[in-house]
């Protein structure tokens, strides 16, 4: 993989950080759901699968950025 030049990390970078803003809001909008007494189960489902997808990407945007060196 070739190296990322300034911009595309500074670009990944601003993605990751919306990504993982994302992640935070969906958490919260779960957790206040499935403490409200009144959520629709198949939304609480949907959220929690874009969450899970939404950790894949950052995970995937963390290896982009800091890649495994073995020394």
């Amino acid at each position: 993989m070739m190296p990322l030049t300034p911009e595309q990390r500074a670009g990944l970078g601003l993605k990751l950080a919306s990504k993982r803003q994302e992640h935070k809001d969906l958490d919260a909008a779960i957790h206040a759901l499935t403490h409200s007494g009144q959520s629709d189960p198949m939304l609480v489902q949907r959220l929690k699968k874009k969450k899970l997808t939404l950790k894949d990407r950052i995970i995937e945007l963390e290896h982009i950025l800091l890649p495994d060196i073995i020394a």
